[in-house]
């Protein structure tokens, strides 16, 4: 026969047993319920206003129809100016940017070309000089003297052409206007010299053609003066922070945008007809006149 202390230390026993089984049971189920793997962080994907000016709405429609197919979320990333967006693909902290075809070519070495925009069939634009409507100019030359307004130190149709343009004429781009400014924004230059804010302008052609198929007031009130060769297409690039497999699955999903209703219909929202194949050698214009130019920069 037991005694009331064995019993006692049995029971014990027993119950230590009891909550070890429950207690294990538990962290068992706890286990199970968790995901069996983390969600996949965003693709990380840098704009400037250059490009795309006030669209917030629609970034929010392209980045859930690009993170619907890449299967994982799409986080655009904003900043004023291209050094900005091109500070943060570089250092990693962006995986993707739609960049000006200045800023490639710089960097060339450390960033690789996704694809191009197609705009009227084709991967290229021009870099148009525009001037009020009213104005006497009709040509660059014409401006001398008088308030000028560049879109982004890194663009090259809002500044490295149209400087390029007045050396090739044997002007000092730095003395021959009056004086100039930075809009930071090809929209915000159409309206400068619209409302009378600049006598002339250095802007993207696809910006202001584009424009004048939404805002016809707005583009009426400037005219175009000078119209550069085409160029490549202000290309979107990957870092040095997104792997191959994923560059290759955002090409692919990209040139095949067009082919899908819901894509073709966020293509129309910015007038493309959709994304193109590219090679560095589009973008060899660029390069040449950025050389040229440093050659030519007494500094």
């Amino acid at each position: 026969m037991k005694t009331i202390a064995s019993s006692s230390r049995d029971a014990i026993r027993a119950s230590i047993t009891r909550r070890t089984f429950l207690t294990r049971l538990l962290a068992t189920g706890a286990l199970a319920a968790l995901p069996t793997h983390a969600d996949p962080p965003p693709l990380r994907f840098g704009v400037t206003p250059v490009m795309l000016d006030d669209r917030i709405g629609f970034l929010n429609d392209w980045s859930d129809w690009l993170g619907a197919r890449l299967g994982r979320p799409v986080a655009f990333v904003q900043r004023a100016r291209y050094r900005e967006i091109l500070d943060l693909l570089l250092r990693g902290q962006l995986d993707l940017a739609w960049i000006c075809g200045y800023p490639y070519v710089q960097h060339q070495e450390a960033l690789e070309l996704i694809a191009a925009p197609s705009f009227q069939g084709r991967p290229l634009y021009h870099s148009y000089v525009i001037v009020a409507a009213d104005s006497p100019a009709r040509a660059l030359d014409e401006l001398a003297g008088q308030l000028f307004a560049w879109a982004d130190s890194d663009s090259n149709s809002g500044y490295l052409y149209p400087r390029f343009h007045l050396t090739s004429q044997g002007h000092d781009p730095d003395r021959f206007f009056r004086r100039s400014f930075f809009t930071w924004g090809h929209p915000r230059s159409v309206t400068a010299v619209a409302e009378g804010l600049a006598d002339g302008a250095a802007v993207d052609g696809y910006v202001w053609e584009t424009l004048a198929r939404r805002s016809p007031a707005l583009t009426a009130a400037t005219r175009v003066i000078l119209r550069s060769p085409a160029f490549g297409f202000p290309p979107l690039v990957a870092g040095p922070a997104l792997p191959a497999a994923e560059r290759a699955r955002v090409r692919a999903i990209l040139l095949d945008q067009s082919r899908d209703p819901a894509g073709r219909a966020l293509l129309a929202e910015l007038d493309l007809d959709g994304f193109a194949p590219v090679e560095p050698a589009l973008y060899a214009d660029i390069a040449d006149m950025a050389r040229q130019l440093a050659r030519s920069d007494p500094a």
